[in-house]
């Protein structure tokens, strides 16, 4: 018999799910899984520190950007802050401007008609000017740096731009939560615009209060207490979201005069980390991926399809159980590693167990036949050898196995006792010969009605049934057909005399509470046989 070399999976009947490539490919997914998180969360914590770094270096640079806006103002924003104060209920700001010109132009305007030939900063001064020219000019001043604010956080992507004015509250403030507070915040110029009420859309409204403390805005009132810049974020959470601020305070002349206020949503810091740590994982994973795919293909290569054609090999010898298939394997799996070394050390076994199972059906053919001789000679010397039923030995076997289903608990059986009438007086009358022939026919009857129990031939001409099943339950309609047929054979002309036979039969029931033994069920059974062979005795006389 010739074999072709057995490819990689063509023999395989197991599920892919069970392979050894798919097991390594399970491990290497969870090395990568674990890997890609870990490294997750190490870029994300680094990326937290860093990025949030870059966004406080942004808001720093607008922050000193509007800063030094506002300083080239110098004593002209000192007047604006000062007027502001004390006039934001009566500024007028339209509520959806987008340039300042026309203020600027309404101000010049008005002033050339009421100073006409001054000039402003040299003729005349701000504070030399009509309430009405404050008021014109120092709102055309609110709506240019009002604009710097929103046009550098809408340049900057920021999500907030402010200036604010910081009084000391009084001891023993309450704030509107009733909470003792530190200080009163005045937003001064303020990128959220929100309208007067009233004004049904039409001016700002202004000079937005609140009250801060330090345990809860501890950077910024720190900041403004000392003057000085802290790199640091304020954190705030409240009603307008989730951000983080930059404080520039601003100092004019060596007067404090507010904090320059930068923002930036805390979401946006998240999503911009988020979208960093991203492509640093795509950037893993593909690499990672890529060398898990070669370490497979070589693993599956270099090992897992050498394991494959050996276990075809190997199943291939259990279905044909052909020793020549040893020979192949020694060929295919060359090498000299440890799958090679079980492919040499399989061949031998191979060889091996064929030499033995050479050997044990050899030993096998040997011990059925002994089997069969044993067999026989126990049929045999179980086995009547007259009738053909079994015998006292075949008995003694069987009360045995009664005994110890006793033990057990099962207790439901019966003995039966049949004794041939007369037989030597057969014998003596006719010759043994047909005394045998009595016994024959005596047997025939009994196996007959007795078909659901086994029948013994314990003496000459004494016969026993262990009655069970279907013979226990129904033995008084047995025993009446029995003697039925014994009183119709006697009758029976055409049937030879001697084997006419006449038979006495009883039987006794295992009871628990007055046998102790299959032998006690057996001794009631004879004697309620002797005890009708007297009956059937006194009959005849």
């Amino acid at each position: 018999m010739t074999y072709r070399k057995i490819g990689g999976g063509t023999a395989r009947m197991r599920k892919k799910t069970d392979g050894l490539l798919f097991r390594f490919a399970m491990v290497f997914l969870i090395f990568t899984i674990v890997t890609l998180v870990l490294s997750g969360f190490m870029t994300y914590v680094s990326q937290m520190g860093s990025y949030k770094a870059q966004c406080q270096d942004r808001l720093k640079q607008v922050g000193h950007y509007l800063e030094s806006l506002v300083l080239m103002g110098g004593d002209d924003f000192k007047l604006y802050q000062e007027y502001f104060m004390e006039n934001y209920h009566d500024m007028e700001i339209p509520f959806d401007f987008t340039e300042y010109k026309t203020k600027e132009e309404e101000f010049y305007q008005l002033l050339y008609s009421t100073e006409s030939g001054k000039v402003l900063g040299k003729d005349i001064t701000v504070k030399e000017l009509s309430p009405e020219l404050q008021k014109a000019y120092f709102e055309y001043l609110h709506e240019f740096y009002l604009l710097t604010f929103e046009k550098a956080a809408q340049d900057f992507n920021l999500t907030y731009a402010y200036y604010i004015d910081l009084e000391p509250s009084k001891p023993g403030t309450i704030d509107r939560y009733g909470d003792p507070y530190d200080y009163d915040i005045y937003y001064i110029l303020d990128a959220e615009r929100v309208e007067r009420d009233g004004s049904e859309g039409k001016y700002l409204h202004l000079g937005d209060h609140y009250e801060h403390s330090h345990h809860k805005q501890e950077v910024e009132l720190k900041i403004w207490e000392s003057g000085e810049e802290i790199n640091e974020f304020q954190e705030w959470d409240n009603a307008w979201g989730h951000t983080y601020s930059y404080h520039v305070p601003l100092i004019i002349d060596g007067e404090k005069m507010g904090l320059i206020i930068t923002e930036i949503d805390v979401e946006d810091v998240n999503h911009g980390i988020l979208m960093n740590t991203i492509r640093e994982i795509v950037g893993i994973a593909t690499v990672l991926i890529f060398c898990v795919v070669v370490v497979l293909l070589f693993i599956n290569n270099s090992y897992i399809s050498k394991i494959t054609r050996l276990s075809d090999y190997i199943r291939k010898y259990s279905n044909e159980k052909d020793p020549a298939i040893a020979k192949f394997i020694e060929s295919d799996e060359g090498g000299k590693d440890e799958i090679a070394d079980l492919a040499d050390q399989t061949s031998a076994m191979i060889l091996e167990i064929d030499n033995y199972i050479k050997s044990l059906r050899e030993t096998t053919r040997e011990l059925s036949e002994t089997k069969e001789k044993a067999n026989s000679m126990q049929a045999l010397a179980n086995r009547d050898a007259l009738t053909g039923i079994r015998n006292k030995n075949a008995y003694d076997t069987e009360v045995l196995m009664l005994e110890a289903s006793l033990e057990e608990g099962n207790s439901e059986f019966g003995i039966a006792m049949i004794d041939l009438n007369f037989l030597k007086k057969i014998n003596d009358t006719y010759g043994h010969e047909q005394g045998n022939m009595a016994i024959k026919r005596l047997c025939h009857i009994v196996c007959m009605i007795f078909d659901h129990s086994p029948v013994f031939r314990i003496g000459g001409d004494e016969f026993a049934v262990i009655l069970k099943g279907h013979d226990l339950k129904h033995y008084d309609e047995l025993r009446e057909r029995f003697e039925h047929e014994i009183e119709v054979l006697e009758k029976d002309e055409s049937v030879p005399r001697w084997e006419r036979v006449s038979a006495a039969i009883g039987a006794a029931f295992y009871e628990p509470s007055r046998d102790r033994g299959v032998a006690s069920v057996f001794k009631r059974a004879d004697e309620a046989m002797y005890y009708r062979k007297k009956e059937m005795k006194a009959l005849r006389q």
